[in-house]
């Protein structure tokens, strides 16, 4: 098939402009998200393969959720801004998706500035994006320390009630902070509200709403710069050959519609959520990659099938470092969970998958891998969608040997021992997706791209 196809009007535009069809199919717009609980060490992926596209893009979550890079002796913690800012001349998106605490993110830009990184140059945010304040924190603590309320682990950031106010449709966005006399009438009606809610349910935090919003609007002006349509933005860098990286945030089982819900995020995790958190549309994304840990993690509340008890979690977390980059709290640590892959794979469609500290396995002589479930001796098919049941699976294990040899830093697929590369093999065939990545190490230079990869093909 060749030649010019249909001619369509874009947005913004009276002028027919012809889509010519082997274009698009030659575009290589990639998805890069989390296959676990988050934690799988998407930062480092990301930031990595940047310099291989033209554009990094956050679609979903807020500053709750931390990717960590190591570049050479400086270690960088990014929370809001997208792990590519770190690539010189790469542009970085905050989505209309995410939900802003302004505090946050110019504490973000300072630092990132102090060390060396220009941002404000590179750094593009969604006038879509919903704006977090104070009295969200307000609130979420107030949930959680709620009696009789089963506390989900938040990081009490104010996540959530931002997600609920935008849902509710009483949200306030980027384009609303930027304009003062109307963002001025709508705070003041929104968090008066909010302080009557608080006081109703025995909060009597004292909070000064108009020092709030004067230092909002300090916030906005420094902001300002940098605020844009980026869908616009996006979608018009597309149409002239630019290539974009979506990065997500935490992990699909915390999706708030396909994870273990209600202990999840507020916010859509999952593939899905790159289009709706950009307004990008599917057909102009070429490839989704999985990014997991050669076994799996999770912080905060909720249920988890194969959490090791016996002391070798506690053996995987020190030698992991498992500890959460924004609150510091400990990770429960446990084995490799085939049919939750398998699960979240369906969900997103991965066309490969990055196995992250694959060296933290080293010392470990036999390697138990979760490959079923069963509940009252029954085999279990599918995912189940409650907490209760999922509560009640049993993983069933098989034992693969380990290799007990050092994998750190290793970069060549061939020099891996062998039984670390048929750990692998074992990982691919039960789980379906191919292991076209692996990590041995927090450094850029401590990673494999297998030749001939579906992943080397979309990373390019």
């Amino acid at each position: 098939m060749g030649g010019v196809g249909p001619v369509f009007l874009f947005p913004r535009s009276d002028v027919p402009i012809a889509v010519d069809w082997i274009g698009l199919v030659k575009m290589r717009n990639v998805i890069i998200l989390g296959s676990q609980w988050g934690d799988e060490g998407k930062g480092k992926i990301v930031d990595l393969f940047a310099e291989r596209f033209d554009i990094v893009a956050r679609y979903q979550g807020g500053h709750n959720a931390g990717h960590t890079v190591f570049i050479g002796e400086k270690k960088f913690v990014l929370k809001l801004i997208p792990s590519g800012i770190l690539r010189p001349g790469k542009k970085a998106v905050i989505g209309n998706g995410l939900v802003i605490d302004p505090a946050a993110l110019l504490s973000e830009i300072d630092t990132l500035q102090a060390a060396g990184v220009p941002v404000t140059s590179n750094l593009f945010i969604s006038n879509r994006a919903h704006v977090l304040f104070p009295e969200h924190r307000m609130m979420e603590k107030m949930s959680e320390g709620r009696e009789g309320r089963i506390s989900i682990g938040t990081t009490s950031r104010g996540i959530g009630p931002c997600y609920e106010d935008k849902i509710a449709r009483r949200g306030i966005r980027v384009a609303d902070l930027l304009n003062t006399e109307f963002f001025r009438a709508q705070y003041d009606s929104i968090m008066e509200e909010k302080v009557v809610i608080a006081k109703a349910l025995g909060i009597y935090s004292e909070i000064d709403l108009r020092a709030i919003r004067e230092e909002y609007e300090a916030f906005a002006e420094r902001i300002r710069p940098m605020v844009c349509d980026t869908a616009a933005l996006l979608n018009q860098a597309i149409r002239d050959g630019k290539t974009v990286m979506f990065e997500g945030a935490q992990g699909t089982m915390l999706d708030i519609d396909h994870g273990t819900y209600p202990f999840v995020t507020s916010s859509s995790a999952s593939a899905g959520g790159a289009c709706t958190g950009t307004g990008v549309a599917p057909t102009r994304i070429q490839g989704v990659l999985g990014v997991s840990k050669a076994y799996i993690t999770r912080v905060g509340g909720g249920p988890f099938p194969t959490e090791a008890f016996d002391g070798a979690g506690d053996r995987i977390r020190e030698r992991g470092k498992e500890f959460g980059a924004v609150t510091g709290r400990p990770r429960r640590c446990g084995w490799f969970d085939v049919p939750l892959l398998r699960y979240t794979a369906n969900i997103n469609g991965f066309d490969s998958l990055v196995i992250t500290k694959l060296d933290v396995l080293d010392e470990f002589d036999t390697i138990p891998v979760c490959v079923g479930y069963k509940i009252n001796g029954k085999d279990v098919v599918d995912m189940p969608p409650t907490v209760a049941e999922i509560e009640k699976l049993e993983a069933v294990y098989e034992c693969v040997p380990g290799w007990s040899s050092s994998t750190f830093g290793i970069s060549k697929y061939d020099e891996l021992p062998s039984k670390a590369k048929d750990y692998i093999a074992f990982l691919e065939n039960r789980t379906g997706v191919e292991v076209g990545c692996v990590s041995t190490g927090p450094e850029r230079n401590q990673t494999i791209v297998r030749a001939g990869s579906r992943f080397e093909e979309l990373i390019g």
